[in-house]
């Protein structure tokens, strides 16, 4: 590494909400909140500084009641570069519709994203 320290660094912390209305699908639901959290601002940190976006590591946090039902490999597919990580934790809401029978899926999404830099070229203001 030429003699600089190297760190991992987070840059990127989105959030999202997504939901799955009439089918209890909590994997949908995920998707919907991920697609949430990256579509809230344009980053454009990568190109500016050139930095190759594909070396990202991004790590997805999915909040739902049933994190067991949640198929990580699909929601990672919703994110366009980097290295991705899924994990489903207990979290998000459901509401039930008891004239129905039916549950409503809520989800809640963090992704981060990590990147190896070099501190010495950054300034803590």
């Amino acid at each position: 590494n030429g003699g600089f320290l190297m760190d991992t660094c987070r840059l990127i912390l989105e959030t999202g909400m997504g939901s799955d209305l009439y089918g209890e699908d909590y994997t949908k639901a995920a998707c919907r909140a991920v697609h949430d959290a990256i579509h809230h601002s344009s980053i454009i940190m990568f190109r500016s500084l050139s930095l190759d976006s594909r070396k990202m590591q991004v790590k997805v946090t999915i909040g739902v009641k049933k994190p067991e039902l949640v198929d990580a490999k699909l929601v990672a597919e919703v994110l366009p570069h980097g290295v991705v990580s899924v994990k489903a934790v207990c979290g998000g809401l459901n509401i039930t519709d008891p004239e129905n029978g039916t549950i409503s899926v809520i989800a809640t999404a963090a992704v981060e994203a990590f990147y190896e830099i070099k501190k010495q070229n950054f300034k803590r203001t």
